[in-house]
């Protein structure tokens, strides 16, 4: 069975990530990218779909871990009645092949140890051929796929796995390195597990020296930011929303998604995140990743894609897979990307305003393919769609995506504005009139005193939140300081915001999910903006408070039972605590020293 979300480990190579539990086992990877097959899928199975345990063979007295500061090195520790060692798990900076690297050190006395690794491509289900080597190195093949173990401890197969039992003594160091590679390829050349150790030390510590992020929230801002880095595909630039795919949303339910893509939704929070804290390269990369990723005719334009702007993310299930704590079924791939979301036009444009705002070097291309998504969005702003949380089913004119395609429209006015482009400004200028006007007329209950989450709906729904730090209203107008104290009395279970409004039953009379954590962490932003400093301040903490003894965070928090719920780490939760914190310290800055804000 595997452990829970927040028992979990993110270590990662910028290309792909794994997950390692606290018993030491790796019950998760996608190799050799994100989004490929995974060859380690315990998480959503049981161990005989895969996974990578090493463990004392001893009875455990005390066990801890951390990562190495500013680095993704994960370090475990495991005490026992004889001795006391340290495992030291780690992607190294992809080279010409991708490899997970375990050192097992020996910090007291004398430890027995064991290893099981159960190699299982394709989700869980291929066996692959293993066979030794010339060199005594470990060679499983099957299919397109291959991986090479090599340690100095015998291995022996056993019942269809590899085995090994070992002693670890004081000062001895024994590694294990596990290399994938293609099946056609010759192997991939061995590596110096010690020289990649220093390798990946020196990359996160050059790497996270760029911060430039000083407020009382440093090191939660650095780890989210070191997660965000690893969850970005290097060749490319896009950011995974997550790992994995399939984490519930609610414990035992349905909602279980594939969160290995790239989410247009995300784009804007992204580059601020990135450039507010002194990462400019990877705010580029991002840039030039939508920009390639947008290209084409704006109708086609989707919510998401893959890694490398791939557009056809196919859904099927993984039928052998019993799912996470029995949640089924396991999806791979996701339906939702051939939506129609109108918010993501206002998510393209207002990034690509808010990138020539840092000056970010731009291609010459971008402003021709913002007159081209202005100019769709001029045809079907007014129509349904399925809104930023991907409802399946008819559409309906959810407030969000309105307000969203205002803020494409005013985005395009202030790019044109300030940088002299050619545009249709009284046109432009028309049309976000009017689509504030239908808002404010449509999306608007006052018997709530609250904008709500579609036209002719009583429900309320979260990304109203960010009306306010998008410039829509500002955040110290009536209707939405009425919206703000709505969600209060509705919208919150235990001191977290849910996503959803709750009076709209599930099928189980029970919430349909956990609370939202960057929906939480969005109140916390429209408290700073409304001036309740103090509000924000408490809500940050609870939410800060549920993360992991890593810092990790998943997308949602169930309050009943006191667990993290679906897809972990979760990128859009990093984003919003990294920004979260910054409006915090600028709240306390002089209005010329703070950062870039969204409604720029």
């Amino acid at each position: 069975m595997p452990s829970r979300i927040e028992d979990y480990g993110l270590i990662g190579d910028c290309e792909t990530a794994a997950l390692v539990g606290r018993d030491g086992s790796i019950d998760w990877l996608c190799w050799p990218a994100f989004d490929s097959d995974a060859c380690f899928a315990a998480l959503l199975g049981t161990n005989r779909n895969g996974r990578w345990l090493i463990e004392p063979a001893e009875e455990v007295k005390k066990s801890s871990r951390r990562y190495w500061d500013n680095t993704l090195i994960l370090e475990t520790r495991f005490e026992t009645a004889n001795g006391t060692i340290e495992l030291i798990d780690f992607m190294p900076p992809r080279g010409k092949a991708s490899d997970v690297v375990r050192l097992v050190r020996g910090v007291a006395g004398k430890v027995r140890l064991q290893m099981q690794l159960v190699i299982r491509f394709d989700f869980g289900v291929d066996i692959p051929w293993v066979r030794r080597t010339e060199d005594g190195a470990l060679l499983a093949i099957a299919g397109q796929d291959m991986t090479v173990l090599r340690t100095p401890v015998e291995t022996r197969g056993e019942d269809l796995t590899t085995v090994a039992n070992f002693e670890v003594r004081e000062g001895e160091t024994i590694p294990f390195v596990l290399t994938y590679g293609p099946s056609h390829l010759p192997l991939p050349e061995p590596i110096d597990p010690a020289r990649a150790l220093q390798d990946t030390l020196d990359f996160w510590t050059e790497w996270s020296s760029h911060c430039t992020y000083q407020g009382e929230h440093r090191d939660l801002v650095k780890r989210s930011l070191i997660t965000l880095k690893a969850l970005t595909y290097g060749p490319t630039g896009g950011i995974v929303a997550a790992p994995t795919t399939s984490l519930p949303e609610k414990l035992g339910g349905a909602r279980n998604w594939d969160y290995r893509f790239c989410w247009l939704r995300d784009a804007t929070f992204t580059l601020l995140a990135l450039m507010n804290s002194g990462y400019t390269e990877e705010a580029a990369a991002w840039h030039n990743w939508l920009l390639r990723a947008a290209a084409g005719w704006p109708a086609n334009m989707q919510i998401m894609y893959g890694i490398m702007g791939q557009r056809r993310l196919l859904e099927w299930e993984a039928g052998w897979l019993l799912g996470y704590e029995g949640a089924r079924p396991v999806r791979v791939g996701n339906a939702a990307h051939a939506q129609l979301q109108l918010d993501v036009y206002g998510e393209l444009i207002d990034a690509f305003h808010q990138s020539r705002v840092a000056n970010l070097k731009l291609d010459e291309e971008t402003w021709a393919l913002e007159l081209a998504v202005l100019q769709h969005l001029e045809e079907v702003w007014d129509e349904p769609d399925h809104g930023i949380w991907e409802r399946r089913g008819a559409g309906k004119h959810y407030v969000s995506s309105k307000v969203m395609t205002w803020v494409a429209f005013d985005r395009g006015i202030k790019s044109a504005e300030k940088f002299g482009f050619d545009a249709p400004l009284d046109r432009w200028r028309g049309l976000r009139d009017s689509i504030c006007r239908d808002v404010c007329e449509k999306g608007f209950d006052p018997k709530l005193n609250a904008f709500v989450e579609s036209y002719g709906s009583d429900l309320l729904d979260a990304s109203i939140l960010l009306m306010p730090c998008v410039g829509f209203l500002p955040a110290s107008d009536p209707r939405v300081l009425g919206t703000i104290r709505a969600i209060e009395k509705y919208m919150m279970r235990d001191g977290f915001v849910l996503r959803h409004d709750p009076r709209e039953i599930s099928d189980e009379k029970q919430p349909i999910e956990g609370a939202f954590l960057a929906c939480s962490l969005w109140l916390a932003d429209a408290y700073v903006l409304a001036g309740e400093t103090a509000k924000a301040e408490a809500l940050f903490g609870r939410v800060v408070a549920v993360a992991n003894d890593l810092g990790l965070l998943a997308e949602e928090y169930d309050p009943g039972v006191g667990r993290q719920t679906g897809n972990f780490p979760q990128a859009l939760t990093h984003i919003a605590l990294i920004n979260t914190a910054h409006n915090l310290s600028d709240a306390r800055r002089p209005l010329e020293k703070r950062v870039m804000q969204r409604a720029t």
